[in-house]
């Protein structure tokens, strides 16, 4: 097999490595072509090439997580991981893990670890490798990651929800949500989030968001209530899709043009967290983005109609 062909089956795995440590599908796109660059430039043949790849990845990962920390900082408004839709890498062995690294949730709260933290911690906990390959990844010992895994795995444990086990019942639930949504029933919606849902949007600045994270089922419901069904006769679409691997949607305006997507934490059979990203640079893997402005003078010409 050739390096190209080497590469290629392992792009799904670099890829997933990537995006779990940056949170941002087009500079993980970006760690995988840096790493192909490397790996076509390199004049020796590596023992394992996915040892070495994931190694290299990993590597590019840290230094653009780096620089992009500073930028995370700045941001205006809460800062969410660009929605994922699909991930390409597959492990049956390690389907759980695979599926629990993804959510939003899980993104957000590896935001809070150092860069090398979350290295390891993906390397090891997230894709199994051991540690003399971890070690090898990051450029530390085998004792300093294991350290570095202890730090991360406190952390992780300390803020994760526990999400329902069944994947039946939340797309159960999930679909009730969006029917209520869509049909402005307060009380449906209600009855499917809990007491303390909180809903939050990532515009960056650069579309339409809340302006403060909205805390309550009886705000929530009501908020949502009365925007959706005048969503809906602007013509927008609601088309139901696993964002990280969570239950969600993505929201459509008129020409099929991505506008926002939804994501749903469901926690104890209620949905605790509402997430949308509407910053039109995190959509543009999506496809064609929406002008998120001109449809918020549509909505609110509509709600005064």
């Amino acid at each position: 097999m050739g390096k190209v062909e080497e590469f290629e089956e392992l792009r799904p795995l670099l890829f997933s490595i990537a995006y779990r440590i940056l949170g941002s599908v087009s500079e993980a796109e970006d760690a995988v072509q840096e790493t192909w660059l490397r790996y076509d430039a390199s004049s020796t043949t590596p023992a394992s090439p996915k040892a070495f790849l994931s190694a290299t990845v990993t590597r590019v990962a840290i230094d653009v997580l780096r620089s992009a920390r500073v930028r995370r900082e700045e941001y205006v408004g809460p800062w969410f991981p660009e929605p994922l839709l699909d991930d390409p890498y597959e492990d049956p062995e390690r389907a759980a893990e695979l599926a629990d690294s993804v959510s939003m949730a899980a993104l957000l709260l590896l935001e809070r670890l150092s860069p090398l933290e979350r290295s390891v911690f993906v390397l090891r906990e997230v894709f199994g490798f051991d540690f003399d390959e971890v070690a090898s990844a990051v450029g530390r010992t085998e004792a300093a990651c294991r350290q570095l895994l202890v730090r991360a795995r406190r952390h992780m444990r300390d803020g994760r929800p526990r999400f329902e086990a069944d994947r039946a019942e939340r797309q159960e639930l999930a679909a009730r949500f969006f029917d209520a949504l869509k049909g402005g029933d307060v009380d449906g919606l209600r009855s499917v989030l809990a007491a303390d849902v909180q809903m939050a949007g990532d515009g960056g600045g650069k579309a339409p968001q809340l302006a403060r994270v909205l805390v309550g089922a009886d705000s929530v419901a009501k908020l949502l209530a009365a925007l959706f069904p005048v969503m809906l006769r602007v013509e927008l679409t609601l088309e139901p899709h696993e964002v990280n691997g969570q239950p969600g949607a993505i929201v459509r305006d008129r020409d099929g043009k991505v506008l926002h997507t939804l994501s749903l934490d469901i926690v104890d059979g209620r949905v605790q967290t509402i997430r949308s990203v509407i910053n039109p640079d995190k959509l543009a893997h999506l496809g064609p983005v929406a002008d998120a402005w001109a449809i918020n003078d549509q909505v609110r010409a509509a709600r005064r109609g």
